[in-house]
């Protein structure tokens, strides 16, 4: 490969990789720090859970299968503010879409901020509301934080992995509460707290 591929690769892993994780963890901090009432369902999910382990034993598979509750809350933050905005895609055929003429070729942007406070797919779509995703959840396609069809991105199940672990690390561990309440998300790239979503930590066991 040359020096070129070989640094747009490092860039895309560490974007793709890292990025877009933990900004969806912070988002998650956010709501669980303005909605105390879904806090606590998440605290109890999480301590069913934790409490089912043995001292310094490993969470496995199964014990994420059963973090139900927690994902929907996670699902229901990036589908309010999504990690990334979108990505390009190329017409492979001429194309009408609602009117207008789209000609093979032609690069399309497909926008998830747009696509999530759809009220036609979510009614009182800026309601923070996880039930949205109980049972079969929103619609095919509707829902695209991570893309959709052949060409979702591959790293969903590591997402959802590494962000309900550092969930139930955090939760049955602190409460917190945010200094700057209504503090200002602005967009770099990716949605980002105008003064770094300052909290004020507060341990279960003090």
């Amino acid at each position: 490969m040359s020096e070129s591929i070989i640094v747009n690769n490092i860039i895309l892993l560490l974007f793709a990789g890292y990025d877009t994780s933990s900004v969806a963890i912070t988002m998650v901090i956010k709501y669980l720090g303005e909605f105390p009432e879904i806090y606590e369902k998440v605290l109890r999910e999480q301590m069913e859970i934790a409490s089912s382990k043995e001292k310094g034993e490993f969470l496995h598979w199964e014990d994420i299968q059963k973090m139900r509750y927690s994902w929907n809350v996670v699902s229901e933050t990036i589908r309010l503010l999504p990690p990334i905005s979108g990505a390009f895609r190329e017409a492979l055929v001429d194309l009408k879409f609602e009117g207008y003429d789209i000609p093979k070729g032609w690069k399309l942007f497909w926008n998830a901020p747009l696509t999530h406070t759809d009220p036609s797919f979510f009614p009182d779509d800026s309601k923070f509301d996880p039930s949205r995703f109980e049972g079969a959840g929103p619609i095919p396609h509707s829902y695209v934080p991570f893309g959709g069809g052949p060409r979702m991105c591959l790293g969903k199940e590591f997402a959802r992995l590494e962000i309900l672990v550092y969930l139930l690390n955090i939760v049955t561990r602190f409460r917190w509460n945010l200094l700057i309440p209504d503090e200002k998300i602005v967009y770099d790239i990716t949605p980002t707290p105008k003064k770094g979503l300052p909290i004020r930590l507060h341990p279960h066991n003090a």
